[in-house]
């Protein structure tokens, strides 16, 4: 009776710990994670080239701090509070600190940036350097909420241009004509997020390299990401189709 008992303990045990994350408890891991830019770019984004009603509107719909919440409502009904802080034990180690500087210092020197594109462009890198670099992209994937944001963006655009000479399309639809825009604006992120990583990390010794992607291929960090990815597109749709229920503003 007591080995039979000793399973049924052992997962009581385990379903006691699994509880949910807190929406809020993921707030931060989002801002390290890098996943709050996604939230705070879409409406400045979407704003480019509307006039002031429609610029108005697109700020409440896609206001970067709902978005987020709704976003981490929807991921921590995903995920538990001790994967939680597994992945904030990471996100927010030292090592992801000196990592977040030298990014940061990128937005301090923006002419650095441009005149290493051009450098990255008369000699490409090659080696286990550039192997590392593809590492990292892939495990924190940089890439992947890069496209994702400038697709969803896009496709929102093009509903509201099509809205403004009196078209419309549901979501199918608009998913079928922008598709093939899809693989174009992964492969120029990519490129972007590689000489970004590149430049920024140049004076990063390549074990510390290796660590950092080893800290995003860490259980908690990638379905974090994962389960990020997978929201955001319903997030949009869901605005996209108030967009068609409401009249455009002239």
């Amino acid at each position: 009776m007591r080995l039979f008992l000793l399973p049924l303990l052992l997962l009581a045990a385990a379903t006691a710990r699994a509880e949910p994350a807190s929406a809020k408890a993921l707030l931060p891991l989002f801002e390290l994670a890098g996943i709050h830019l996604l939230c705070e770019q879409s409406a400045p984004l979407l704003q480019r080239g509307q006039n002031e009603a429609e610029q108005k509107r697109l700020a409440q719909l896609f206001a970067g701090e709902t978005f987020c919440l709704e976003l981490a409502k929807r991921v921590a009904a995903r995920f538990d509070a001790q994967q939680s802080e597994q992945a904030r034990e990471r996100l927010d180690s030292p090592l992801a600190r000196r990592f977040t500087a030298a990014e940061r210092a990128v937005g301090e020197e923006p002419d650095g940036l441009a005149e290493y594109r051009q450098r990255l462009q008369q000699q490409p890198p090659r080696g286990a350097r550039l192997a590392l670099v593809k590492r990292l992209d892939a495990a924190a994937r940089t890439t992947e909420l890069a496209s994702l944001l400038r697709y969803e963006v896009g496709k929102t655009q093009a509903l509201l241009a099509l809205r403004a000479r009196g078209e419309n399309l549901d979501e199918v639809e608009l998913q079928a004509q922008t598709q093939k825009q899809a693989e174009a604006i992964r492969q120029s992120s990519e490129q972007a997020v590689e000489t970004f990583m590149f430049y920024a990390y140049r004076q990063m010794p390549s074990d510390q390299l290796a660590e950092y992607a080893a800290l995003y291929e860490h259980a908690s960090v990638s379905q974090l990401l994962a389960i990020s990815l997978e929201e955001v597109p319903q997030l949009f749709a869901e605005r996209r189709e108030q967009l068609r229920k409401t009249a455009r503003r002239p």
